[in-house]
């Protein structure tokens, strides 16, 4: 920690002093094929830029292939089957997975930075519980404008069973506007009102996930109406293009932020996506989409950024959503987790600074249909009916070649280490 400390101070000038700010971005349901810095067919100049004076991760999985596991992950550190949210929390209040959301025992992110002196705000999507007690308010974030649905329309701020869904905190307010430009707008504000001391900025996007609306559009859904929940526009390919488009605009007027009050040098900025695309959108080569344990549900576009800091240049380095905590808290230079909520996720910050190899771990997916575990390049998927596959990656990224029958004790050991992980987590989620 004092030698991670040492190489970060050393680049900061006279912000030495200061504790590096946070600006994590997530986009919703963007696929490793659509950004144009991944060979994808979107343009998105501000993120090129993002991608070309930072590090673009070739090899970065999100937690989940749905939206609230993998977001559990990001503000946990933790697997999201651990703390008890393994699929997604929906809208409809007569379903079960309703009434859950992120309980108070779960530490966060932003709980962790506001104790050692950081101003935390989310503008976006939270999609982490309905009721009070899962309002991000409530897990440490000191101001929120958003919704905390999955998605709402982007323009009447309407959710998917014809529910207002718009926050202040945990007050419900109106508020006009395209939800890609109020996100940026609070998070310009956001930045504006605290320049002088450290902050942690969470920037959730709800583009490009339907409703495919694009910001010349206007409401399709009202207050308990009959809509058509995806949007109205025959065109939703260009829509979700437009939605793309916008959110880039976004974070570009971001960075313009940090850097008219000279932040840029002393902001860590990641960006990702919280699963693979819809077959709307691109996951370009890779097998599957959202909602899959193949490559296409989870491997996702990410990019971290911090000029003087992190070298720019392409990293292979197999990473997960649920790393990024303890990479924060490591790069804000606080020490570690209490043990009895220990992080699943790892510090990537020595990796990123200086390149210092990871050491070699598993990582896990699973849904209600399927599982899947990697070690290495070794990739063993289990689902229904095509029973249990087993890739190598490097070699076979397409996720086409099964090896399972030539490599038979290599199936065994990471089935039982598939089975194992799977008692351990869910243990842990039902003694929560």
């Amino acid at each position: 920690m004092l030698l991670l400390i040492s190489l970060v101070s050393s680049g900061l000038g006279n912000n030495s002093q200061r504790p590096p700010n946070f600006v994590i971005i997530m986009a919703d349901d963007l696929g490793y094929g659509d950004l144009s810095c991944y060979d994808g067919w979107i343009q998105t100049p501000h993120l090129d830029r993002l991608s070309r004076e930072g590090l673009r991760l070739t090899d970065f999985h999100s937690n989940g292939s749905v939206c609230s596991p993998t977001r559990a992950a990001l503000v946990t550190g933790r697997y999201q089957q651990r703390v008890g949210i393994p699929r997604v929390i929906v809208a409809k209040t007569d379903a079960a997975e309703h009434r859950n959301g992120l309980g108070k025992s779960e530490r966060t992110f932003a709980e962790a930075l506001a104790k050692h002196g950081y101003a935390t705000g989310i503008f976006g999507k939270w999609h982490l519980g309905y009721y009070p007690q899962f309002n991000p308010i409530q897990h440490g974030f000191q101001i929120f404008r958003g919704y905390v649905s999955g998605n709402v329309d982007f323009f009447s701020h309407i959710d998917q069973v014809g529910n207002a869904d718009w926050w202040h905190n945990d007050q419900k307010v109106d508020e006009d506007g395209y939800v890609t430009h109020l996100i940026t707008q609070h998070a310009v504000t956001f930045i504006e009102q605290n320049h002088a001391h450290p902050f942690c900025l969470y920037v959730p996007h709800e583009a490009p996930h339907y409703p495919y609306q694009g910001p010349n559009d206007s409401a399709d859904r009202t207050v308990g109406g009959k809509f058509p929940n995806h949007g109205s526009r025959s065109d939703k390919k260009e829509a979700y293009r437009e939605m793309v488009v916008e959110m880039d605009k976004g974070i570009g007027e971001i960075l313009a932020t940090l850097r008219r009050h000279g932040l840029d040098r002393n902001t860590f900025v990641f960006f990702c996506s919280d699963n693979g695309a819809t077959r709307l959108g691109s996951n370009g080569s890779l097998r599957g989409h959202k909602g899959s344990v193949w490559e296409g549900g989870h491997r996702v576009p990410a990019i971290a950024w911090w000029p003087d800091q992190i070298e720019a240049g392409v990293s292979s380095t197999l990473a997960m959503t649920m790393d990024l905590m303890p990479t924060l808290l490591a790069l804000a230079g606080i020490e570690g987790h209490p043990e009895d909520n220990a992080f699943d996720g790892i510090d990537l910050s020595a990796n990123w600074l200086t390149r210092q190899p990871l050491e070699p771990r598993i990582l896990f997916w699973g849904t209600d249909k399927a599982k899947a575990v990697r070690r290495g390049n070794w990739k063993l998927v289990k689902s229904q009916p095509a029973g249990t596959q087993l890739f190598r990656l490097d070699t076979d990224l397409t996720e086409s070649q099964d090896l399972s029958p030539q490599h038979p004790e290599r199936v065994a050991t990471l089935q039982r280490a598939l089975e194992n992980w799977s008692k351990e987590v869910n243990a842990a989620s039902l003694g929560r």
